[in-house]
């Protein structure tokens, strides 16, 4: 078992940034737009889909907004986690 507090303090914060750059990846090569995007997973605006692509203000995606996008663009949720992430 790895101890915490080896853990980088940006680590989180980066797994974030390349969530929301995955998400965006996979929505644009299916051509949804980040406003189609967010109304199809619930919301009225385009704001939580374009802010948390580029995690601006530590905004970003839950697992509830992941699990809706990958249900809403038919692919696993998966695909959006980095792939360093299960090192």
């Amino acid at each position: 078992m790895k101890d915490i507090l080896n853990l980088s303090e940006d680590y989180i914060d980066e797994m974030y940034k390349e969530i929301g750059k995955n998400v965006k990846k996979i929505r644009t090569e299916k051509g949804v737009s980040q406003l189609k995007l967010a109304q199809a997973i619930g919301h009225k605006s385009v704001s939580i889909v374009s802010l948390a692509e580029i995690c601006h203000n530590k905004q970003h995606f839950n697992i509830e907004h992941l699990a809706k996008i990958a249900y809403v663009l038919d692919v696993n949720i998966c695909e959006f986690f980095p792939k360093n992430f299960y090192d």
